[in-house]
C-alpha cells in the first residue's frame, strides 16, 4: 500500500468518525430538547405526603389547581377537617411566567407555583420572605412544600368545605373574604377589620364560585375598594360582581356594577366568558365577541371608573375598545 493510498484512507476515516459523532451529539440534543420542551399537566389535585395515610388519621393538604384564563391559574389549598379545624387555607390568581412556573403577589411578596412532571412545589421567590406562607396554616405548619399529582378527586369526607378564602389589606383597612356551601346554595361572606364600625354581611351567590378578589383605591380618595369575582359554573362563566367601598375609613357599604348582560352599551357579543381585573384606577373587563353564536377573532375590552351616585357608588363605563385577537 502506498503512502498515498493510507494518507487518503486515513482522511476518510477522520471525515467518518466525525460525522458519527456529529450525528450522536444531534441525537443527543434532540433528545434533550424534547425532554425539555415536554409538556407539563398543571391542572388537577396535589396532595402531601400524609394523604395516603389519611384513613389511618394523618393530617394532609391538597392544592387544587384549574385554569383561570390562559395566562392565570386558580390556587386552592386546602387541609383535613373531619377530625378538627382545618389547618391551612389559601386561596390565590396565579399569573403565568413560563410554562412550567406561575406567580402570585402577597403583600408585594412574591410566591412561585412551579409545576414539574406529577408533583407541584411552593415556594417563595425571596428566601427571606418564607415566613408568608406560615399565615395560611396554624400549628406552625406552612403551605410551602412539594405536592404529588392524583389522579382522582380529593376525599370529599375528610376536605375542609370552604371554597374560597382571602385576606386583603390596603391603607390600613383588612378584609377578609370566604365562601362555603349552606343549605345547597353558596355563600359569601365580606368581614372588614380595623374600621370603627365593621362591615359584616353574607350573601347568597346561588351557584356560582368566587374565583377571585381584589382590593384598590379606585376613587383615589385615601379608602379602598373592594371588588369580588363569582363566576357562573355553567358553559357561559358569566362573571358577577360584588363590590364594596370604604368610606371615610369609617364605614363601608355596596357599589353597583350593571350586570354586562343588561347594559345595552356593551352587551352586544356578550356571551360569557369573561375576564376582570383591576388596572390603577379602573376596573377592566373583557370577553371575545360572538356573532351568530360563533365565537370572532376580536375582542371587546371596557374600562369602567368609579363614581358618586345619587344613592351609593357605581361603576360607570369610561372606555369601550375592540381589538383582534389574531
Amino acid at each position: 500500500m502506498t503512502n498515498r493510498l493510507k494518507f487518503f484512507i486515513l482522511i476518510l476515516t477522520t471525515i467518518l468518525t466525525s460525522l458519527s459523532c456529529k450525528n450522536e451529539t444531534q441525537k443527543k440534543n434532540q433528545t434533550t430538547q424534547t425532554k425539555n420542551t415536554e409538556s407539563v399537566a398543571i391542572t388537577g389535585n396535589y396532595v402531601s405526603d400524609g394523604y395516603v395515610n389519611r384513613k389511618h388519621g394523618s393530617d394532609w393538604i391538597s392544592v387544587a389547581v384549574t385554569k383561570l384564563n390562559n395566562d392565570k391559574l386558580n390556587i386552592s389549598v386546602r387541609s383535613r377537617a373531619d377530625i378538627k379545624k382545618p389547618t391551612c387555607t389559601f386561596d390565590a390568581a396565579a399569573q403565568k411566567v413560563d410554562d412550567k412556573t406561575y406567580e402570585t403577589q402577597i403583600d408585594g411578596k412574591s410566591v412561585l407555583f412551579l409545576f414539574l412532571k406529577d408533583e407541584l412545589s411552593i415556594s417563595t421567590k425571596n428566601e427571606a420572605d418564607k415566613d408568608l406562607l406560615y399565615f395560611y396554616c396554624s400549628g406552625g405548619a406552612s403551605i410551602a412544600g412539594t405536592y404529588q399529582r392524583i389522579d382522582e378527586k380529593l376525599d370529599e369526607t375528610q376536605i375542609d368545605k370552604t371554597q374560597f378564602s382571602r385576606v386583603l389589606n390596603l391603607q390600613s383597612i383588612g378584609f377578609n373574604i370566604s365562601s362555603v356551601v349552606k343549605d345547597g346554595n353558596n355563600q359569601l361572606t365580606v368581614l372588614t377589620f380595623g374600621l370603627p364600625h365593621d362591615y359584616n354581611e353574607i350573601f347568597d351567590i346561588g351557584n356560582n364560585i368566587i374565583v377571585n378578589a381584589e382590593v384598590e383605591d379606585l376613587n383615589a380618595d385615601g379608602s379602598p375598594e373592594l371588588v369580588v369575582f363569582a363566576q357562573s359554573q355553567d358553559k357561559s362563566k358569566k362573571i358577577t360582581v360584588y363590590a364594596f367601598s370604604v368610606n371615610n375609613q369609617t364605614s363601608m357599604s355596596q357599589v353597583y356594577f350593571q350586570p354586562t348582560e343588561e347594559n345595552k352599551k356593551i352587551n352586544n357579543g356578550y356571551n360569557g366568558n369573561d375576564e376582570f381585573a383591576l388596572v390603577e384606577n379602573y376596573l377592566v373587563q373583557r370577553f371575545s365577541i360572538y356573532k351568530n353564536g360563533n365565537k370572532t377573532d376580536k375582542m371587546k375590552q371596557i374600562q369602567y371608573k368609579l363614581i358618586n351616585g345619587e344613592a351609593s357608588r357605581r361603576f360607570e363605563i369610561a372606555k369601550i375598545s375592540e381589538y383582534d385577537i389574531k
